[in-house]
């Protein structure tokens, strides 16, 4: 073997909440040059890999493996054989039930050196998101964790139940959802009261966690009648009673919700964020991507505009992104914002006066409510007079209400489009497999243009009407134009945020999404199964 060898990372990615994973697991991943994963709760966390890197997908779910075990085992060792940070990422912890073992021991064999990152293991992390703790100090003081699913060639549970059911306070089956009926029967035989509290707790950590509580006696029938299906966790044991005072997560408003976000890859970070502290499930889409101009002409007047800020009485900034992109291009022409110490600046809202504080500009008029260009003419309209000079740093899309009104009043308007709004262009087969199982329980919508391009590649995708598609689903908008669009588009909007602001549009989306029933989705697209 040459000398260029490069390592693996064996890492536990939690038990479905990205955010479970730990921070030496991030890094990790995030300078990976190649991640071979198993079934990940949704994109979130691959999202974490770093441009060019190689992602491949594993499968590994009970009884149905996308590639063997040994086969895993020599694609480790060929990538790092070439050189590459690998990072094999796993469900739960590695080390628990993660077959994390057979990889070590190839990798060793082969005088690869490896690292074994822990993970909140599934055993631990499901139950305490289902209000279950494993012990407690007046009911528990030891907990065993035992696995459903064996080597295919071992007996079935190959479990000593007779040491096991009476000497450990909480157990804790893994895998074992199939042979519930067994493992109640061997408790039960080997001396658990009948009334022992015990919980199944499916999918646990994600939007579409579901938990059955009963006892030995009647849980297996609880399963059989509500049709519960792996992947899930067996919790036996007095400390299931305390889910009652400790439910903490399925209480918070968007649990079980899973919301469409369309805002720019950029931008949707503090949006989802908010969602993901309510309990719901961000999914993001980006219906736009934001750029520069590329056409020559635009470029032309956008630097011609930005080459004579001496001469503007006004900048009226109507985004952050007008901020962003403003600033962008002063910085790549070389010019030296004093020049523009003789203008006065108006913000549209709140945010955008933040971003222009950040560049160290404090404004001189900003609306108190409506976050629009016709709140802010309100408030700017006393301030200007004729023959004043504004400049407009706009994007592409932006409405002509502003510079058209200004324009009527005497006042001369300098329009510069400093970004263009151009449809995402990411993959939507996700979205659509989401919206035809009733997997969208509400979606957010920005701005108009994130309506049409998100209702144009549902259209191009599946030949079927926006409209169809999302019949079933929530619709939150920021505002009243976008509100509007979304009407024309035949979508049935459920809430408008009482300000254009994101705290605004979350409270929305937990209305738009409030009308929708926890489904059960069988197996979303790009879960964790377990540990292992």
């Amino acid at each position: 073997m040459g000398e260029n060898i490069g390592k693996v990372y064996l890492v536990g990615a939690g038990p479905g909440d990205p955010k479970l994973i730990t921070v030496r697991g991030l890094e990790a991943l995030r300078r990976a040059d190649a991640v071979v994963y198993d079934r990940l709760a949704g994109p979130r966390l691959l999202k974490e890999i770093k441009p060019g890197a190689d992602v491949i997908y594993v499968g590994k779910r009970s009884q149905r493996h996308e590639m063997k075990q040994e086969d895993i085992n020599r694609l480790l060792v060929e990538l790092a054989s070439g050189g590459k940070t690998v990072v094999r990422l796993k469900g739960g912890d590695p080390c628990v039930f993660g077959r994390v073992g057979e990889e070590a021991e190839a990798l060793a064999a082969r005088g690869i050196p490896f690292e074994i990152i822990p993970g909140v293991t599934s055993a631990i992390g499901v139950p305490a998101y289902a209000g279950i703790p494993l012990t407690h100090r007046d009911l528990a003081s030891s907990f065993a964790v035992v696995t459903g699913f064996e080597n295919p060639d071992k007996p079935a549970m190959n479990v000593d139940w007779e040491k096991l059911a009476p000497s450990v306070d909480t157990l804790v089956f893994l895998m074992g959802v199939s042979k519930i009926d067994l493992i109640c029967r061997e408790l039960l035989a080997h001396g658990r009261p009948a009334e022992t509290p015990a919980a199944v707790i499916r999918w646990g950590t994600r939007a579409a966690q579901r938990t059955l509580v009963g006892t030995l006696a009647d849980i297996a029938e609880q399963v059989r009648k509500t049709g519960f299906k792996p992947p899930a966790v067996i919790v036996v044991g007095e400390v299931v009673r305390l889910r009652e005072t400790m439910n903490w997560f399925e209480r918070k408003p968007l649990f079980g919700r899973r919301v469409l976000i369309t805002r720019s890859a950029g931008q949707s970070g503090e949006l989802a964020g908010q969602i993901d502290e309510l309990g719901g499930e961000p999914v993001e889409w980006p219906a736009i991507t934001l750029r520069e101009p590329e056409d020559p002409a635009k470029i032309a007047v956008l630097d011609a505009a930005l080459a004579r800020p001496e001469t503007y009485d006004w900048v009226i900034f109507t985004s952050v992104n007008g901020v962003d992109f403003f600033f962008r291009r002063l910085r790549k022409l070389g010019i030296d914002i004093r020049r523009l110490a003789g203008a006065k600046v108006a913000a549209v809202g709140p945010k955008t006066a933040e971003a222009l504080k950040e560049h160290g500009i404090v404004t001189d008029v900003c609306p108190d409510s409506e976050y629009q260009q016709e709140g802010l003419l309100d408030a700017l309209l006393p301030h200007l007079a004729p023959g004043q000079h504004v400049l407009f740093p706009k994007g592409g899309l932006a409405r002509d209400v502003l510079p058209e009104t200004l324009a009527s009043r005497g006042i001369r308007v300098t329009e510069a489009v400093v970004y263009e709004n151009v449809p995402g262009g990411k993959e939507i087969a996700e979205v659509v497999q989401w919206l035809e199982k009733d997997g969208i329980h509400a979606i957010t919508f920005t701005s108009s243009s994130t309506v049409h391009n998100l209702c144009d590649a549902l259209e191009n995708s599946t030949g079927r009407p926006a409209a169809e598609l999302l019949k079933k689903t929530g619709i939150a908008c920021i505002g009243p134009l976008t509100a509007e669009a979304a009407e024309k588009r035949g979508l049935p909007v459920t809430a408008v945020a009482r300000k254009a602001t994101i705290a605004d549009l979350v409270q929305a989306a937990v209305e738009a999404a409030s009308g929708r029933a926890q489904e059960d989705e069988g197996s979303p697209p790009g879960e964790i199964w377990t540990d292992g």
